[in-house]
């Protein structure tokens, strides 16, 4: 009886999920039609008013270690090229310190490495921009999971967004485990948690109630639109205020 009980209760979380997966697959397909139908002029505006409400912020100005996701313009992404050219324009200052992604495989397992120029980018075989492992010196790039010091800002991607923190991403996993990782790995070492902030443009922004979550799922703590800044967890009322 107890074996045919837990057997019902697995397949009704089974079937519970796919429905989550279904929707969340319907979901994507309607928000790449809507990014496929921006203006491209509308989207520059949209990408040139993020960037600089994000540079003219407090809490990045006061930002010392930092994840950045490296935009694909291919992908419709919110593009981050001045934020990034922003965080390296002098490196020597050592006033910024930034580590960006790197696809491991296909199995959801990406890494953050340390970069101090934007020509330690190379196109991979999707034709995205990431670091290699090795720096033009021949030495290992910095993995974050391995600094000694935390990340205080984390700027990251999505397909869609709502209000309560939701992220929609593209369906591969890779920034939901590593955001979990480095979750664990800050407990672990009791440290403040970064910032979690998503740049988005406003087509991204969707009603609450409309992204479905599961367990895995990491929520963010902040929106950046160009409507501007949309505080969201505790933590960003408090340091995004």
């Amino acid at each position: 009886m107890a074996a045919t009980l837990t057997m019902a209760t697995n397949s009704g979380h089974s079937d519970e999920l796919d429905a989550i997966f279904k929707q969340k697959r319907l979901l994507r397909t309607q928000v790449r039609k809507t990014l496929k139908a921006m203006d491209p002029s509308l989207r520059s505006q949209q990408d040139s008013e993020i960037q600089n409400k994000i540079m003219g912020a407090s809490w990045f100005k006061s930002s010392h270690r930092l994840c950045a996701y490296i935009s694909c313009s291919a992908l419709r992404e919110v593009d981050t090229s001045k934020l990034l050219a922003h965080i390296l324009q002098d490196p020597g200052k050592g006033d910024k310190k930034l580590y960006v992604p790197r696809v491991e495989d296909k199995n959801s397992h990406m890494r953050m490495l340390n970069i101090s120029r934007i020509d330690d980018l190379v196109a991979n075989s999707m034709d995205i921009l990431e670091p290699g492992p090795i720096d033009a010196e021949g030495n290992e790039r910095e993995d974050v999971m391995r600094a000694n010091e935390p990340v205080d800002l984390f700027l990251l991607p999505g397909l869609a967004f709502d209000k309560s923190g939701k992220r929609l991403g593209r369906g591969g996993g890779y920034y939901d485990n590593f955001l979990k990782n480095y979750q664990d790995l800050a407990k672990a070492r009791n440290w403040e948690p970064p910032l979690f902030v998503a740049l988005s443009y406003s087509e991204q922004i969707l009603d609450e109630g409309v992204i479905p979550m599961t367990s895995s799922d990491v929520p963010v703590d902040a929106l950046v639109s160009p409507a501007g800044v949309i505080p969201i967890s505790a933590a960003a009322l408090n340091r995004l205020s």
